[in-house]
């Protein structure tokens, strides 16, 4: 490798030990990816020995810019739709039409898992995490019972986001790489929620009080019960189209945003006071931001070939294993920036096989607290919840976790 190739990596690892020791640092991981990121394609522009060579290096950032512009209107349009359905209160609404007033520990815990898993499903992880840690709080429950409905949160709500586009990032950077089909993705579902339910089983023991439920029910609109099943109608016409029409799944959701901000203006809720527009300034832009900084990295280290050493350990053991253990990885790793490199390496494997890596890198992050988004933001919101207390029941997590992947695994045999 020339100087250039090992200060660029250098600058990776850099960026990467920003993401990991965040907590550390409190320097927020998207500004430093987006720094690095940024930074380390001007060197190249710079370092350019031959205007052949320039051309190339344009050639793959107009690549890498291309790929990420079809991420970023894609999760902006779907983030913008849940977000005025979480403001709204619809979202707290619905939990509270289905649950009663008083029900057992046991069978609100099983309930959160459902309802985390199938949240997820539709929402960015992130917005189905801070819903859930409300409703945790919300619990007049001790401190080690609330910490098992966090753990069984944060676990439900990565597992239900690797069945749809719409639920989890590097699902979504899956399928946009063509290695899998949408409707096979759906199967997904099953041994996923099948690993839920494990936990939920293994973290119900000795759960046997009742707990009393304060219903807040917010007002609701005719406009927005029609964005509600507008936002459902979306996800629905979106794998329709794909599977009938190869329509892109971005094309869909950004024609689903624009009948939104059209209802909403024909229903005459578009105010001064509450103009639609305001929900895409409410969306998670610093997630995004994280996405943009790590998929530059990414294609840069493409751009200088230093990604050959990551698949290393397909050459070592079968897909099978390599993509377990890529899970378990996954929780010591920002799990985006590990698909991406895999991806972005060249890796042959068949529907099935990649069918196990996106459960594993969806899943695997939840083994730790910090492996995933979902578990910084539960241990920012939930008082009591560490590193420590959360790895008590790493034992639970990774039985759950092996069970999901063993699902996908015979799931892919029929793929295949």
């Amino acid at each position: 490798m020339s100087p250039l190739d090992i200060t660029l990596v250098g600058l990776a690892l850099a960026a990467l030990g920003g993401v990991i020791f965040e907590e550390v640092t409190h320097v927020n991981k998207a500004k430093v990816t987006l720094f690095f990121g940024t930074f380390a394609w001007i060197l190249l522009f710079t370092f350019s020995d031959t205007p052949a060579e320039t051309l190339r290096i344009s050639n793959g950032l107009a690549e890498s810019i291309a790929e990420i512009a079809g991420l970023w209107l894609f999760l902006v349009a779907a983030m913008t739709f849940v977000a005025y359905l979480n403001k709204k209160g619809m979202i707290e609404n619905i939990i509270y039409l289905v649950l009663p007033r008083q029900i057992s520990e046991r069978t609100l815990l099983f309930f959160t898992g459902l309802f985390c898993f199938i949240f997820s499903s539709l929402a960015d992880n992130i917005t189905a995490t801070l819903v859930s840690a409300a409703l945790i709080l919300s619990l007049d429950i001790s401190l080690k019972k609330r910490l098992r409905f966090i753990t069984l949160a944060v676990f439900a709500v990565n597992s239900g986001g690797v069945a749809l586009i719409t639920g989890d990032v590097t699902t979504l950077m899956i399928f946009l790489a063509d290695k899998v089909e949408i409707l096979t993705l759906l199967t997904l579902a099953a041994p996923a929620f099948a690993g839920v339910c494990m936990l939920a089983l293994l973290l119900s023991r000795g759960m046997t009080g009742t707990v009393n439920l304060h219903h807040k029910m917010s007002p609701v609109r005719r406009v927005d019960v029609v964005i509600s099943l507008l936002f459902l109608l979306t996800i629905l016409a979106t794998i329709v189209c794909n599977v009938l029409f190869s329509i892109p799944p971005v094309l869909m959701f950004l024609f689903g945003l624009s009948i939104m901000f059209l209802v909403s203006r024909f229903m005459s809720d578009d105010t001064d006071l509450d103009p639609i527009l305001e929900y895409v300034r409410a969306i998670e832009f610093e997630t995004l931001l994280f996405f943009l900084g790590i998929l530059l990295l990414v294609g840069m280290l493409q751009e200088i070939r230093a990604l050959s050493s990551l698949v290393a350990i397909y050459d070592l053991m079968p897909p099978l294993a390599a993509n377990y253990l890529m899970g378990i990885f996954s929780a010591f790793i920002d799990n985006v920036p590990l698909t991406a490199a895999l991806l972005k390496s060249g890796i042959q494997m068949s529907a099935g096989e990649w069918m196990g890596l996106t459960y594993a890198v969806g899943v695997g992050g939840s083994l730790l607290i910090i492996g995933s988004a979902a578990g910084i933001v539960a241990m920012s919101k939930i008082p009591g919840l560490t590193f420590a207390n959360y790895l008590r029941y790493f034992a639970f997590l990774l039985i759950a976790y092996t069970l999901g992947y063993s699902g996908v695994f015979l799931l892919g045999q029929f793929v295949n």
